[in-house]
């Protein structure tokens, strides 16, 4: 059984005659290299108990995120956007207030850049970039984690010198769920849990199985280590799609977040699937 009213945390959008993703010439992307508008969302969301969405960026350019706070301006759906800026710049707190000037700019609810693409293990924690997620900090917005579980070290040391910033771990930080390794993995989850100014994506964990033999049993060591070191309260659902789809329909994806959580009380599941989104974003609350 799912909570009655869900707050998808986690999910994109994409217009391939917009501009180049990139990241999608991977031939295994190859059945989600294509657009996908905010209409196909609702129609997978109206059959669920989704009431509201975090969209989230999907590739590190400026023009994006005014076009997603346009969607969430015009959508009943879209409650807050997890946008780009370029925090390496030295006017990323003006970036930000440009982007709250604009229409939807007061749906924006955090920021995100794809630190998984660096090269450099410690991006994180380089000046320049402590100096932009200071400025993220001052804003009042929380810091999506994009990262591979080589960068979960940096992340840590990255929320302890920031700790008036709400860091979000996105996909459990993509743990080798596929290749059944919990280690070092594990460790460095209890190392970032500790910090009482993280949070973590129950998402993207059908992505990080194999995509086709792929069930529940997989997820549930790896959705149990997150419970136990971030709890309910700091523990929030995300579907990841349309990315999801390469492995798991979205109604699948709720249902096995659903059993991953199944042996939590009512009101601490209510928090995984609605409250702890709603608190980190700043979502009314309303739209749980």
């Amino acid at each position: 059984m799912t909570p009655d009213s869900i707050v998808d945390a986690h999910h994109h959008v994409w217009d391939l005659s917009a501009r180049d993703h990139p990241w999608l010439a991977d031939p295994a992307l190859a059945p989600i290299r294509r657009s996908f508008a905010l209409t196909d969302l609702e129609s997978e969301a109206a059959s669920t108990n989704v009431t509201s969405t975090i969209l989230v960026q999907t590739v590190a350019v400026a023009e994006e995120t005014p076009e997603f706070l346009a969607l969430a301006a015009a959508s009943r759906l879209v409650a807050g956007v997890v946008g780009w800026v370029d925090l390496t710049a030295p006017d990323v707190a003006e970036a930000i207030g440009a982007l709250r000037e604009l229409p939807g700019g007061e749906h924006l609810v955090g920021i995100r850049h794809p630190v998984q693409d660096e090269p450099d293990p410690n991006w994180l924690i380089r000046p320049d970039v402590i100096r932009g997620l200071a400025a993220v900090a001052s804003a009042g917005l929380a810091y999506d984690l994009l990262v591979q579980p080589h960068q979960l070290p940096a992340a840590a040391r990255a929320a302890a010198a920031l700790p008036e910033l709400t860091l979000v771990l996105d996909h459990l930080g993509k743990p080798p769920i596929a290749a059944r390794e919990r280690a070092p993995w594990a460790g460095d989850i209890k190392t970032l849990a500790a910090l009482p100014n993280t949070v973590c994506k129950l998402s993207g964990l059908v992505t990080e199985a194999d995509w086709r033999t792929w069930s529940w049993r997989d997820l549930r060591p790896f959705a149990e280590t997150a419970l136990e070191e971030f709890g309910p309260d700091r523990l929030m659902f995300g579907s990841d799609w349309p990315v999801c789809l390469l492995a798991a329909s979205y109604r699948d994806v709720v249902d096995t977040a659903a059993t991953l959580t199944n042996s939590l009380s009512a009101t601490e599941q209510a928090a995984v699937f609605a409250g702890t989104a709603t608190r980190v974003y700043g979502l009314p609350q309303g739209e749980q």
